[in-house]
């Protein structure tokens, strides 16, 4: 049902997100814990079809992009633009707040965003973890001629190499354990990839940029292992970027390194003003999302997207649901 200041929207792709899989294991993430039924899936596009009549922005017939958190607009971070931190977000697929793998969605006007003519829905759900990736490069500064160590190389490790890439970074490392996953890394524009079961990480970081380090260090698996590898893998007077959540909410941290390293640390909550950025990126061909997704499925097969996304790992980066 269509509220004031809404849209309508007839979904037609949704991204299987990491967060989707822990809720649908385990019950819940952190805090968060799923009562009763629940729809999950946060990375969604489609056609409106139904506009509210304070509505001027959209129409009948407009093809979008959900940015899933609406915020409130009144708070201090929403008025100075970081709204990502707005105590009061109502965030897609967290509970209690039901998520997109369904046939419609009434989601504020001013957080769907219109996708141009040569932009696809299936491109306008990948729009979300870009976005992080677009943060985690923002926050980390990235800029043309960086080097930039990734830890990971799932959908928001890959992400925030193809954001790293656009924004002119020259050499970028990607690490992880999965080979497929790295294959796909180098497919994207990494320079250099580094299998962790098969080498130092570190000493082959070391080599690679003559015993300096990279000028940024990016954690995305949400690991404590590789979140402490990136005090060693950052250059002096370089940038840490942590962008994965672990499992581990404390983690022994090398400071004194860190400190004389003068070495400083950003971290990334979801994003801010990055949807249309993405977008522009995607339209203009700077940023290839399509390149991610390793498999479609369509709803009624969605069941098996979920059971081939936890049982072979090695062989998935990003699956997307075509409702």
């Amino acid at each position: 049902e269509v509220k004031p200041g809404q849209v309508l929207v007839k979904i037609e792709y949704v991204g299987v997100c990491g967060s989707d899989i822990h809720f649908f294991m385990d019950g819940h993430i952190a805090d968060y814990w799923v009562e009763g039924d629940f729809i999950l899936g946060h990375e969604s596009a489609g056609t409106v079809t139904a506009v509210a009549g304070d509505v001027t922005s959209l129409k009948v017939g407009d093809r979008v992009a959900i940015e899933p958190g609406s915020t409130c607009g009144e708070c201090e971070y929403c008025k100075t633009g970081v709204y990502n931190l707005c105590p009061d977000v109502v965030f897609m697929a967290t509970p209690p707040v039901q998520g997109a793998f369904t046939n419609y969605v009434a989601w504020p006007a001013n957080f769907c965003f219109k996708l141009p003519d040569n932009v696809s829905t299936l491109e306008g759900a990948l729009i979300e973890p870009l976005s992080v990736g677009l943060e985690a490069s923002s926050i980390g500064g990235v800029k043309l001629g960086d080097s930039i160590a990734i830890f990971g190389s799932g959908c928001i490790g890959l992400c925030t190499l193809l954001a790293a890439k656009a924004k002119g970074a020259t050499e970028i490392i990607v690490v992880d354990v999965i080979e497929k996953r790295l294959q796909k890394a180098k497919e994207l524009g990494a320079t250099k990839i580094i299998n962790a079961k098969r080498e130092d990480p570190i000493a082959a970081i070391m080599e690679y940029t003559n015993g300096e380090g990279a000028d940024i260090a990016a954690e995305t698996a949400g690991n404590s292992i590789t979140l402490k590898q990136t005090v060693d893998a950052v250059k002096r007077g370089g940038r840490i970027v942590i962008v994965g959540m672990g499992g581990e909410a404390e983690v022994n941290f090398n400071f004194e390194k860190l400190m004389w390293k003068v070495v400083s640390i950003g971290t990334v909550f979801r994003y801010k003003n990055q949807y249309p950025v993405a977008i522009d990126a995607v339209a203009h061909g700077i940023i290839d999302v399509k390149q991610i997704v390793t498999g479609e499925y369509g709803f009624k097969d969605i069941a098996e997207a979920f059971e081939t996304n936890i049982n072979n790992k090695d062989e998935v980066v990003k699956l997307v649901i075509k409702m």
